[in-house]
């Protein structure tokens, strides 16, 4: 039976992870360090599949990471501004203290609450549901897809692809240049062949 591969990659370390600071939509590129691990997963994901699409987020740290994946396979990137990590408006770029002071979380706070410039988790969700079933239903059934995107919205991808309801205890870690497989079957099964690996950076 013809199946899709999908294969979920988070973008490598960026500058925000070593300044400690709130990154969403903050546009921070690569480190070195991140830099040198997009390769190694890009090495890796081109001996493990010939992928024959690759979609990413046009923020610069995925974006770096997918031009790793499109040098080592050949294939070329479509980015999509649905698979951008989560719209956290003006917390962006803030250290943590700073911006639990100057715009502290409402209480209570609703799934469709939506303060600071920022998307509710409902619309968090929505976009992730949006641009997993474009990917899905408008490639061939037996395409092996590559998504580069962030932490955030890899979990929702993650809830969506497994039909978990939107407010839910369920989450998922993805560590950086962490690697899901997901497969769906010609019938629609779908089915997860392993999920956060990093073999490629030991």
């Amino acid at each position: 039976m013809r199946h899709m591969d999908l294969l979920i990659i988070r973008h490598g370390q960026s500058e925000a992870d070593i300044l400690n600071v709130i990154e969403g939509r903050a546009d921070f590129p690569l480190t070195a360090l991140g830099l040198k691990q997009a390769t190694q997963m890009a090495e890796w994901v081109n001996g493990y599949m010939q992928i024959s699409k690759i979609f990413a987020s046009p923020l610069i740290r995925a974006k770096q990471t997918a031009e790793k994946l499109s040098v080592a396979t050949g294939v070329t990137i479509e980015f999509d501004e649905n698979l951008m990590e989560w719209k956290n408006g003006l917390i962006a770029g803030l250290a943590r203290e700073e911006a639990n002071e100057k715009y502290p979380q409402p209480d209570p706070y609703f799934p469709h609450t939506a303060v600071y410039e920022q998307e509710s988790h409902i619309e968090f969700r929505a976009r992730a549901e949006l641009a997993l079933s474009k990917i899905i239903n408008e490639n061939p059934p037996d395409s092996k897809v590559a998504i580069v995107s962030h932490g955030g919205l890899i979990a929702r991808l993650f809830q969506s692809f497994l039909g978990v309801p939107m407010v839910s205890d369920v989450g998922v870690s993805t560590g950086d240049t962490g690697i899901h497989h997901w497969q769906i079957a010609g019938n629609g099964s779908k089915r997860v062949v392993f999920a956060n690996s990093l073999v490629h950076l030991y």
